[in-house]
């Protein structure tokens, strides 16, 4: 890390130390005066469990680069959100953690536009585990034969691979693309999230009862798809084409999905 960056994180550490309120004097008794805000280093250091020597010489700049280890505990100490976190890990110079698990509740903004597309545009969020989480009036109308019941139902690559008649709502080459999408989206979310049991049950039980998710998956495919164009039967309106846009929110792994109508196939 250069002397740039060195000098950037000092900054950080100082101003995110300087935002932490004193603790509270034991016994009840009056706090001792204090000439700047926040809190002293050694009380930081002790909070991160590192000692207040080697804290001085980060917040100074004169340290070597921060490991890992050292820039959880500083992001613990701190209370930092994740967006916090995942700066103090680039100004560190090291990759931000991946999350353990996707969040499970929408954005209330971004759930306002799913809901306000409804009458003329399909949406859907799903999260990173491929859990459908909202979809708007026109994506329930439209995506109707995918639907499940079970403890797998709302995920999109089981729906994928036990639905009933997958061409009858993509067509053929439709449905054989979806398919390889699916089984692609899944290897990257177990990338993502190795050892995730929710996960691995999906695959596991696809591997056992679909013939058409083994040759799928024994391609080893990842997803690389963002934007697509599908033909789509719609009920009541027959075969209308879709351009579609995947929009990723990376601090809660949700994905959006905006089925856009262009012109009848």
């Amino acid at each position: 890390m250069g002397t740039t960056d060195r000098s950037e994180f000092a900054a950080y550490l100082r101003r995110r130390r300087a935002m932490l309120p004193p603790p509270e004097p034991a016994g009840g008794g009056r706090a001792s005066r204090r000439r700047v805000p926040g809190l002293r280093r050694q009380e930081l250091a002790a909070l991160a469990n590192i000692s207040v020597e080697y804290y001085t010489r980060l917040e100074q700049g004169r340290a070597t680069r921060a490991s890992r280890e050292i820039l959880t505990a500083l992001s613990r100490a701190f209370e930092l959100t994740d967006p916090e976190r995942d700066h103090l890990f680039r100004l560190g110079g090291e990759v931000p953690p991946e999350p353990a698990a996707p969040q499970q509740v929408v954005r209330p903004g971004l759930l306002r536009m799913v809901y306000d597309l409804g009458a003329t545009t399909p949406v859907t969020v799903h999260d990173g585990r491929l859990d459908l989480l909202a979809r708007n009036e026109a994506a329930a109308e439209l995506l109707a034969p995918l639907e499940r019941d079970g403890p797998h139902g709302r995920n999109i690559v089981f729906q994928a691979f036990t639905a009933e008649d997958l061409p009858a709502l993509l067509g053929d080459d439709g449905a054989d693309l979806f398919l390889r999408v699916a089984a692609a989206e899944l290897r990257t979310a177990l990338s993502r999230y190795p050892g995730d049991a929710y996960l691995g049950a999906i695959r596991d039980e696809l591997t056992a009862t679909s013939a058409t998710f083994r040759e799928r998956w024994d391609r080893g495919e990842v997803s690389a798809w963002k934007s697509a164009v599908k033909d789509m039967h719609r009920p009541g309106r027959g075969w209308t084409r879709f351009g579609i846009e995947i929009l990723h929110e990376p601090e809660r792994d949700h994905w959006v999905m905006l089925y856009t109508p262009t012109d009848r196939a």
